[in-house]
């Protein structure tokens, strides 16, 4: 374990952002550097200007999955890694393992404090709103629940939703509904939740093709989807060159929940957020910066992606250049920056929404290894942020 400083008092603006070490992208080539260091999650104080990581803690977890498999909980006493994988360096591959790591964040540093087995690998993870429930996506096609006790968790139940590997997970904001998304057999499924019993609905969710990441708006009127394409099927897929994919905008605010719009935005849209306000959709997209210098789609940079929400609809509001092969996205509380994770480079970078425009802060945050997936408290939602503004 390595820290940065003493935990930020609870209840704080925080986030958490994992960091695959052991894989290394270089010109769209997948490696695995012989020395590299142990997997790690960051714990991000985004409460005010600049975001600051205050502390550290080693982990496993994997870029292979969506950027959505760590969580914290509402209070921030827990936070819980998912994805965990190794590299066997004998036979050359990754293997993928099959639990779930609790984090107690309560004291000065961050600690693990259980693991806990799951049927099949996990991916993406989330607490339920009042924090006593926790659900795992698994690439078995099962959503796994958990109950939360004090700091550790107990499994609950284990729910078949498809024949092929589910993604993202995300609970509505009343705690009544989960989304997950059927990564295989397309679109979203629809979970009831009735305390810590989860039930399968015969609805479903319209989406673009390989539904990866979701994230919904305090509110309770929006979701949003992103959706990988080709890239996220499995078997070959023959050149993919850096062809445009898709996200998809939900209206949750009543049921049937349904698909209002499909935008089209760069490939690979790894990591997508919709602000807490509501407001907002921020997708950070790999554009063909994941591909190696002799496809013709090969970009140098991925782009981010600001749309605003009016009348029901969202509309294009910004777009610049991000990293290279970027991952997972977040909006702070207050809803005025967003928290990109440049996997290639081994950083954070901030962007700022308050001003009504996207702005590259130029603040950016290093970290070891490539961030891979990123998650901020349900349900948090400030008015204002504590001290500073960008320079």
């Amino acid at each position: 374990m390595s820290g940065q400083g003493e935990m930020p008092p609870r209840l704080r603006d925080w986030i958490v952002s994992t960091n695959d070490a052991k894989y290394q992208r270089v010109a769209g080539q997948d490696t695995y550097p012989p020395d590299a260091p142990s997997d790690t999650m960051d714990v991000i104080d985004a409460s005010s200007f600049p975001p600051r990581i205050v502390a550290s803690v080693d982990v496993k977890t994997s870029i292979v999955g969506p950027p959505q498999a760590v969580a914290i909980s509402p209070d921030g006493r827990l936070a819980v890694v998912s994805a965990p994988n190794c590299y066997d360096a004998v036979r050359k591959e990754c293997v993928f393992e099959n639990y779930l790591q609790v984090m107690d964040l309560t004291g000065a540093q961050p600690r693990l404090v259980q693991r806990v087995p799951t049927s099949h690998h996990p991916q993406g993870v989330a607490f339920h709103p009042d924090g006593g429930l926790l659900l795992a996506a698994t690439v078995g096609g099962t959503v796994e629940s958990f109950v939360v006790e004090g700091l550790m968790l107990k499994h609950e139940d284990e729910l078949v939703v498809s024949k092929g590997r589910l993604a993202g997970v995300t609970f509505t904001p009343d705690g009544a509904a989960a989304l997950v998304l059927m990564r295989d057999a397309q679109g979203a499924a629809v979970l009831e939740v009735n305390g810590h019993a989860i039930r399968l609905t015969p609805e479903r969710v319209s989406t673009g093709v390989a539904p990866y990441a979701v994230d919904v708006s305090c509110d309770g009127r929006w979701a949003v989807i992103g959706n990988v394409g080709l890239a996220g099927l499995l078997g070959p897929s023959g050149q993919l060159a850096g062809d445009a994919d898709t996200v998809t905008l939900v209206d949750i605010s009543r049921r049937p929940f349904r698909t209002v719009q499909h935008l089209s935005v760069p490939a690979l849209p790894e990591g997508v957020a919709i602000s807490p306000d509501g407001r907002w959709i921020a997708v950070l997209a790999m554009d063909g910066s994941n591909l190696r210098p002799d496809n013709p789609g090969r970009r140098e940079q991925g782009r981010v992606r600001l749309f605003e929400i009016r009348d029901g609809q969202a509309h294009a509001a910004g777009d610049l250049p991000a990293g290279e092969a970027g991952q997972g996205i977040v909006f702070t509380a207050d809803s005025q920056y967003i928290l990109a994770q440049f996997n290639v480079e081994k950083m954070l970078a901030v962007y700022a929404v308050g001003s009504g425009a996207l702005v590259d802060t130029g603040h950016r945050m290093r970290v070891r290894g490539g961030p891979c997936s990123i998650r901020a408290m349900p349900g948090r939602r400030s008015s204002s942020r504590v001290t500073g503004s960008p320079a």
